[in-house]
């Protein structure tokens, strides 16, 4: 439906046109006629769909020419998405010089809030801990409040938000419309819809594409300690437009971005540490172009809508699945086509991750990791191309001096063609990693028969790896790094000792060397470590080798007798 069709004021229409839209989605298509009724309403509808418009645009077309007050209040989960709105809102009434806007949010400055306040604020947009700031300061009366929206209820309530909602509910006009947007109905939003609302009208999008469905998904199987050199590979490799990377820590954010702009790439973090100033600048970056990407963790990330996001990095598996949906829905907006890549470095995450595939109903495929070579070729094609178009326009005059300078010092033209292109290569290469991402070992493809069995004392060697206390390693971090590597069950190893420089760990016979080779040169704790059989069974293999009688000795006809070496060990 086109928004003409929607007897839509001429004001907001003109507004709409400037924007450059003309056919309502489907949430706008219902929800405006709808709102403007005066009922309640109960939007179900992803991000991503256009619900801004569907409860602002009936909004600001609700507010009289009078001085009145606040008269629409609308709540939103985070800062970010209660500047987005209203934004949004400024923009749909641009004609209407009686709508006067104003957002308030924790982290900015409360007098220069309450100052746009008291230039007439009638639509105030906030995040309920500092709107009720404003309310118990008395800078915010709502005695002339007639319509309340909660956007993205679902998503206040995970954030903690139902007590200060509740309470700002029950301190509003009784004679109000109350109009709320979610994308799931949890039992605690239909508790706030049965108590607060008044008998709502359910408006439920059958979309005719899932976020997911829009959005092809990738994963890379990466060596644990090599994710950030893995980012760096697709950076180049891919060169999105735009692009947001998503952590699971602050921590992991500021370390990535330190490392990316080390590195020259063009990228700013954002996380709930940051000052609002911050925040802000570094979204009016991306937004702008000035950065191309934005690393970010989920709670941060919450309610930015930016447009022209072709690629979604997952640096970090996330913990929850939705968070994955609301992740890679920063791309594919609006039934648009986007990219997904995730990360991941254990077999436990390739688990998780075919659980997520089952849970969006979408598969999400490997890809193997671009290899160095393919992205030095994808450079030199880039500077084939560009010096391609460039021969299309003519010598600037001061070119033709500096050939001219340099034909004289004896250069011909062939020589200075490849010096240039030389120097174009080196600053494309110049900062590819310097090593080729090491296939990793497939439990199908290279583990022993009997690998998954319960170790036995009977059937065990032990194998030495070069870090202990010193190193700061842990017996998980040890077992971890087997079952990684090897892609056996934790069952199968026995024993971990761990001393001062050195770490032991019972592993069973038949699949020693193939453990050791596996773990070797792999990190720990990241740290580099070489594994081998503990000196005594090395000589017993030699024996073996050689005929000796070796094997015959690591037990009685009972079986009970301890590998060799292990008692010498265990003395120490």
């Amino acid at each position: 439906m086109k928004f003409n069709e929607l007897h839509l004021t001429e004001e907001v229409l003109r507004a709409i046109e400037d924007m450059g839209f003309s056919e309502a989605t489907e949430i706008q298509a219902k929800s405006i006629p709808l709102i403007r009724t005066g009922k309640d309403v109960i939007g179900k509808s992803n991000t991503g769909t256009g619900k801004t418009a569907a409860f602002g645009i009936p909004a600001i077309e609700s507010i009289s020419y009078e001085k009145k007050g606040v008269e629409v209040l609308i709540l939103c989960p985070t800062r970010e998405l209660a500047m987005q709105a209203c934004d949004e809102i400024k923009k749909f009434s641009k004609y209407m010089g009686w709508v006067k806007p104003c957002a308030v949010y924790g982290g900015a400055s409360m007098d220069r809030q309450i100052l746009d306040l008291k230039k007439g604020a009638n639509i105030v947009v906030g995040t309920p801990g500092r709107v009720m700031d404003h309310m118990r300061r008395r800078t915010i009366k709502l005695e002339n409040l007639k319509m309340i929206i909660l956007d993205e209820a679902d998503e206040m309530l995970n954030m903690g938000f139902r007590e200060d909602i509740e309470t700002i509910l029950q301190q509003i006009p009784e004679e109000r419309q109350t109009i709320m947007f979610s994308a799931t109905m949890p039992p605690a939003i239909m508790a706030i819809t049965n108590q607060y609302q008044n008998d709502p009208e359910l408006i439920k999008i059958d979309q005719k594409y899932r976020t997911v469905d829009t959005i092809e998904q990738y994963y890379f199987d990466i060596p644990a300690g090599m994710k950030t050199e893995a980012m760096q590979y697709l950076l180049m490799a891919y060169e999105p437009k735009a692009s947001m990377i998503f952590c699971n820590t602050k921590k992991m954010v500021d370390e990535l971005t330190d490392a990316l702009t080390a590195k020259g790439f063009k990228a700013a973090g954002l996380h709930g540490d940051m000052k609002q100033q911050q925040r802000s600048f570094v979204m009016d970056k991306f937004k702008s172009g000035r950065i191309n990407i934005l690393i970010a963790t989920d709670v941060a990330a919450r309610g930015i809508d930016v447009s022209g996001v072709d690629v979604v990095f997952n640096y970090d598996l996330p913990q929850d699945n939705e968070y994955y949906i609301h992740r890679i829905g920063r791309t594919g907006r609006a039934g648009k086509s986007g990219t997904a890549y995730t990360l991941i470095s254990n077999r436990k995450q390739i688990c998780d991750l075919r659980a997520l595939s089952r849970y969006i109903k979408t598969e999400i495929q490997e890809k193997e990791l671009p290899q160095r070579s393919q992205i030095i070729e994808s450079k030199m094609l880039k500077v084939v191309s560009r010096i391609t178009a460039a021969s299309e326009q003519p010598l600037r005059e001061e070119a033709e001096v500096i050939l001219n300078i340099l034909t004289k010092e004896g250069y011909s033209v062939e020589e200075i063609a490849g010096i240039l292109i030389n120097l174009r290569l080196n600053k494309e290469l110049k900062n590819i990693p310097e090593f080729e991402i090491p296939k990793i070992v497939k439990k199908e493809k290279a583990r022993p028969a009997g690998g998954g069995q319960k170790l036995t004392k009977d059937k065990a060697v032990k194998i030495e790896i070069s870090a202990g206390k010193l190193s700061r390693i842990a017996p998980n971090f040890i077992l971890g790094a087997l079952v990684e590597a090897t892609g056996m069950q934790g069952k199968s190893f026995g024993k971990i000792d761990i001393f001062d420089k050195y770490s032991t760990v019972e592993v069973p016979i038949a699949d020693a060397e193939f453990i050791v080779d596996a773990l070797n040169n792999t990190k720990i704790n990241g740290r580099k470590v070489s594994v081998k059989l503990c000196e005594k069974q090395q000589s017993e293999k030699r024996e073996q080798r050689h005929g000796g009688s070796g094997s015959s000795r690591r037990g009685d006809h009972h079986g009970r007798r301890k590998p060799q070496g292990y008692e010498r060990r265990k003395r120490k």
